[in-house]
């Protein structure tokens, strides 16, 4: 197990809907400290997190939900959202599709938004959540060919508030049907470094948690402990 991999595939993240501004500087904080991929926070807090990361001298992305966390907002809604999250200082932008879209086979229509909305994205990074919990094996494969053939940069399995969410069979699945280039992330329910460790070796390329940081100090601390 590669810690320093893990930490740095990692997107920090705090979704809480009762997320304060201290809980804000508290992850730019750590995501510093141990040089995560990003943090992921709430659209109504990027600012927050921008300036937090500014103050700390740290270039560091910051990510934000779109849609989040069902995606049955209208596409002008979401490219509305986009526009003002990039304005605020959002880099990355993790957008979740309408499932009544993939529940009708409208596939013409979620890819027609995912372009919408990477239009806006102005070459920012754009991830765009399935929600694989609610998913059958046919929808999940016919997304990847979507999210492989639409403008938007990785394919994310969870919003982190389903039912369920990344599991070591849906990575396996989508990795081997997305095409050549599109990135994978892995998120929600990720619960110890050892899951974590093994979708990497899976094929994810990034991961979305709010534990990993807290696991990877945890062990830090054991590690020392035990070497002294």
């Amino acid at each position: 197990m590669n810690l320093r991999r893990i930490l740095a595939a990692t997107d920090h993240t705090q979704l809480s809907p009762t997320a304060t501004a201290a809980d804000i500087a508290r992850l730019c904080a750590e995501a510093a400290r141990h040089q995560t991929a990003s943090v992921c926070v709430a659209p109504a807090r990027v600012c927050d997190a921008k300036a937090e990361l500014e103050r700390l001298g740290v270039l560091l992305p910051v990510c934000t939900v779109i849609g989040f966390p069902n995606g049955y907002n209208s596409t002008e809604v979401k490219a509305f959202e986009a526009r003002t999250a990039i304005e605020n200082g959002a880099d990355e932008l993790d957008m979740v599709v309408n499932l009544g879209d993939v529940k009708d086979g409208r596939f013409d229509r979620v890819l027609s938004e995912i372009n919408h909305i990477k239009g806006v994205c102005n070459g920012r990074i754009l991830k765009v959540i399935i929600e694989t919990c609610c998913l059958t094996d046919e929808e999940k494969v016919r997304l990847c060919g979507v999210v492989s053939f639409s403008g938007a940069d990785f394919l994310k399995t969870s919003t982190g508030f389903g039912s369920a969410g990344a599991t070591r069979e849906d990575v396996l699945l989508l990795k081997a049907h997305l095409k050549k280039g599109t990135r994978l992330k892995a998120a929600g329910g990720i619960n110890t470094l050892e899951a974590a460790w093994e979708l990497l070796t899976l094929g994810a390329d990034r991961l979305g948690s709010s534990r990993l940081v807290k696991l990877a100090e945890a062990y830090e601390a054991e590690t020392e402990r035990a070497d002294g």
